[in-house]
């Protein structure tokens, strides 16, 4: 009796112990996907394999990228949507999902009912810029070539509901232009054809494209922010160089199927809120143009809720579809 006693007494803070807790204390114990949908070397991508690696760091477990592109991110949206609730299977996702709220209604998922908010990443600014090969040296004068040859000139993005798509598209409205959105599989094809020429202009994450300004290959004519960016000091704003009032950013986060426990979103959230917060990660996001987002879980939703407001009066003024 008296062994059955001490043992109950053992046990007993652990019975006290909430599921919740003790499911949190235990993830995870195995490796955790994460799935981007979109193709490799966008923002995404890369700052999902950093994340990646960190978390598998202080988490103990693999955390594996795996890219799914296509649709315009519905492909490797749906694969999440339909894995296991269980913190195994994470989404890294951006404003193209909110943006295709509205812009792809009919898709075999519901963001904020498929889902739930887990962290945000970070954003950056874009940066607006043409081959050197179109006669122009500033905003102005693209506008007014743009302007003067209806439909002569194209953009690339990676793929229709991106932020390169939209910030196309909300340009054209904002500046009277109509220059025609020539879509691509990723960023990676889009960013390759602007550098050889193949199309006229793109709007970039000012990460993945900065360098490329910086030795020639391409013209940087704006940055879409409200303030310029320091890695891009020499170039004006959009808003300012030419089309007052002209946002638009990339920003990064990760959600999980509707129905993962409360405690691993928890856990999830406060490891990813650490390392973005580190001294060394936003010395280092600041460097290529990225800044930190950190939120709880609930601030994440209304977020997210907030912004699929915003993409969608964008989508209905800019007359923005999906060919």
């Amino acid at each position: 009796m008296r062994r059955l006693l001490t043992a109950f007494a053992l046990a007993a803070p652990l019975l006290a112990l909430s599921p919740a807790a003790l499911s949190q204390d235990a993830y995870p114990s195995k490796p955790v996907r994460i799935i981007v949908p979109f193709a490799a070397g966008g923002p995404a991508d890369v700052y999902a394999r950093f994340l990646g690696q960190r978390l598998s760091e202080t988490m103990g477990q693999p955390f594996v990228v795996e890219n799914r592109p296509g649709a315009g991110s519905v492909i490797g949206t749906e694969a999440v949507a339909k894995s296991p609730a269980d913190g195994y299977t994470l989404l890294m996702m951006s404003n193209t999902h909110t943006t295709n709220e509205s812009l792809i209604p009919k898709k075999p998922y519901q963001l904020m009912r498929d889902f739930v908010p887990v962290a945000p990443v970070n954003y950056s600014d874009l940066v607006m810029v043409i081959h050197p090969s179109v006669p122009v040296n500033n905003l102005r004068e693209f506008i007014d070539l743009a302007r003067a040859q209806p439909k002569r000139l194209n953009y690339a993005s990676s793929g229709p509901g991106t932020p390169y798509h939209m910030a196309g598209e909300l340009f054209n409205a904002m500046a009277g232009t109509e220059i025609v959105h020539v879509p691509y599989k990723g960023s990676s094809g889009a960013r390759n054809d602007i550098l050889g020429g193949q199309v006229h202009m793109m709007f970039d994450a000012i990460p993945t494209m900065a360098q490329n300004v910086r030795a020639g290959k391409v013209k940087a004519l704006g940055t879409t922010g409200t303030k310029r960016s320091p890695v891009l000091p020499e170039a004006p704003t959009v808003a300012e160089a030419g089309v007052p009032g002209y946002e638009a950013t990339i920003w990064l986060g990760l959600m999980a199927p509707a129905g993962t426990p409360r405690a691993v979103v928890d856990r999830l959230n406060a490891e990813i809120s650490k390392v973005v917060t580190s001294p060394a990660v936003k010395e280092q996001w600041a460097k290529q143009g990225a800044e930190p987002l950190v939120m709880t879980p609930s601030q994440f939703d209304a977020y997210l809720r907030e912004d699929i407001k915003k993409w969608a009066e964008v989508v209905r003024v800019s007359g923005a579809k999906v060919d």
